[in-house]
């Protein structure tokens, strides 16, 4: 199984000598605040935790810090459609690998349909080459569904020879769709590409040439499929389905 060896991203530093107090938000968030170098995996980085933890503000920086548009998108993509992000990007210095990728695309679930609109307004635009939307597949990402539009982004636009950087991908796919993308990870792997991914779901977690970094309270450390919340819960969940039901659901005296 040939896989890549070369990071194009090696790792990331919060210069904390700069950083003007940890008391202020995103510096307060505990990831954020131990955070002193997060290295990355040559293949598949995986950054999860529970809800407020920091990852998207985390992955945002780091997508921003390697110069992508904080909404999503290309390295060419500079549409902004509401200014919401943090600061946090200005105070990470960013250590490269030797090779430079030839393809990059910062995908985030919560700002996609923006990246969608932006695509439609370059194409409403005069032009001598093709659409851009041909390279997502040609169909409007507005005519389809959600998951379609993202999974086919997903498929299509993603090259090889990439840093990729997925901010929650499977809020918008079925397991089945997140199977497939487990798939198609593997063979951008194989053609020297680099993921650093946000999620919440064990499938995609499941990958095995990667590593994963758990956000929690208490700050961020590495970590292994089976250690996580998320995995404990799904797995508890459906070992002992109907007691968990019964004490969910069962009415308050």
């Amino acid at each position: 199984m040939s896989l890549s060896s070369q990071s194009y991203i090696r790792k990331v530093s919060l210069q904390r000598e700069n950083v003007p107090s940890f008391h202020s938000y995103p510096f307060h968030i505990p990831s954020i605040r131990s955070l002193t170098d997060l290295s990355f995996h040559p293949n598949v980085t995986f950054i999860v935790g529970e809800n407020g933890m920091g990852k998207s503000t985390l992955l945002e920086a780091i997508a921003m810090a390697i110069g992508f548009n904080p909404e999503g998108g290309t390295l060419n993509f500079s549409f902004s459609t509401f200014d919401s992000y943090s600061n946090l990007d200005k105070y990470l210095r960013v250590v490269r690998g030797v090779d430079r990728p030839k393809d990059g695309f910062f995908l985030r679930a919560e700002s996609f349909y923006n990246v969608a609109t932006n695509i439609e307004k370059l194409d409403q635009q005069p032009s001598f080459g093709p659409r851009v939307i041909d390279s997502f597949g040609g169909k409007s990402l507005h005519e389809q569904s959600h998951g379609e539009a993202f999974f086919s982004t997903f498929m299509n636009r993603f090259r090889g020879k990439g840093i990729y950087i997925l901010d929650e991908p499977e809020a918008a796919l079925s397991p089945l769709r997140q199977l497939s993308m487990l798939s198609r990870i593997h063979e951008l792997v194989n053609d020297d590409s680099q993921f650093i991914i946000a999620t919440h779901s064990p499938i995609l977690m499941a990958y095995p040439s990667s590593s994963l970094i758990e956000l929690t309270e208490e700050g961020l450390e590495e970590s292994s499929l089976e250690e996580t919340s998320h995995y404990k819960i799904m797995k508890q969940f459906f070992d002992e389905r109907e007691r968990m039901i019964y004490h969910l659901l069962k009415d308050e005296d």
